[in-house]
């Protein structure tokens, strides 16, 4: 029997960012379906913080060089790869100077969120698309984590919904507790427009919020994990209403045959479609 293949996307990955409950997570998820014989890739944004050096990062010339056009303005799409022995999985970076090259994640040295983080998000998610398709790797389920990557679900549910590659990828999207505070470019629904998206998903877009993204993503995931303990009560009651497979919270007891049938159950609704 084929393995069933697992994407997993994450705004931050341990060891190449600091410990944090999404950076941890984004590390242990992929290990956890490994272990229960699922094929896995893992993609996070290369941000200037990251040493090179250090975690041996080094470019894919064969995946490198295609443009991505993000609100009428083209932008080289690099992709770098390193290795996490002890976790025995390769994580591809998604890379440009543009969006990736400041020395910070998502804010600025001030605690300001970075204005085009909405066009940040795009790239970062259409690079991943382009990337698995040059691969020739054709996802069963993409896991995404943390708010940079919410929008993946839009991308697979819309102007990617006709590609035949990603025919019947299903999207889950783990919930945690960390937000942005300050609303997305107001032009965001129209930059969407400019990619191809139609009005089914744009006329979703009226609050370019944390809050709001979320609640719009929410009708497009096919599974939402609870991935911290304790959340607002606005995003409790997103997951609480949401219609979706959902998994609660599991916290240090996190069990890989339980986050592999969850999968499964994700995309056994696919295949039954």
């Amino acid at each position: 029997m084929e393995k069933k293949k697992i994407l997993f996307i994450s705004q931050e990955t341990h060891p190449f960012l600091p410990k944090s409950e999404i950076s941890e997570n984004a590390l242990l998820s992929p290990q956890l379906a490994q272990s229960e014989g699922k094929e896995i890739r893992a993609f996070m944004p290369r941000y200037g913080c990251i040493n090179e050096r250090r975690h041996q990062l080094h470019e894919v010339i064969r995946l490198s060089g295609q443009n991505l056009s993000i609100d009428d303005q083209d932008y080289p799409l690099i992709i770098k790869v390193a290795s996490v022995s002890s976790a025995r999985m390769q994580v591809y970076f998604i890379d440009n100077d543009e969006f990736f090259k400041r020395r910070f994640v998502t804010e600025d040295a001030d605690g300001k969120p970075f204005k085009d983080n909405d066009e940040r998000s795009m790239f970062f998610c259409r690079g991943v698309l382009e990337t698995v398709k040059k691969l020739g790797w054709r996802p069963d389920v993409i896991h995404c984590h943390g708010w940079f990557t919410a929008i993946m679900a839009l991308y697979i549910k819309g102007t990617y919904a006709k590609d035949p590659h990603f025919a019947g990828t299903k999207v889950v999207y783990s919930l945690y507790n960390d937000s942005f505070d300050t609303k997305w470019d107001k032009r965001f629904a129209e930059k969407l427009k400019f990619e191809g998206f139609e009005s089914d998903i744009l006329d979703g877009i009226t609050d370019t919020s944390c809050l709001g993204i979320t609640k719009l993503i929410s009708s497009h995931v096919d599974g939402l994990i609870m991935a911290s303990e304790t959340v607002s009560s606005e995003l409790q009651q997103i997951y609480d209403s949401a219609t979706c497979h959902k998994l609660p919270y599991e916290g240090e007891e996190k069990n890989a045959k339980t986050l592999s049938e969850f999968f499964d159950k994700v995309i056994e609704d696919s295949v039954l479609a």
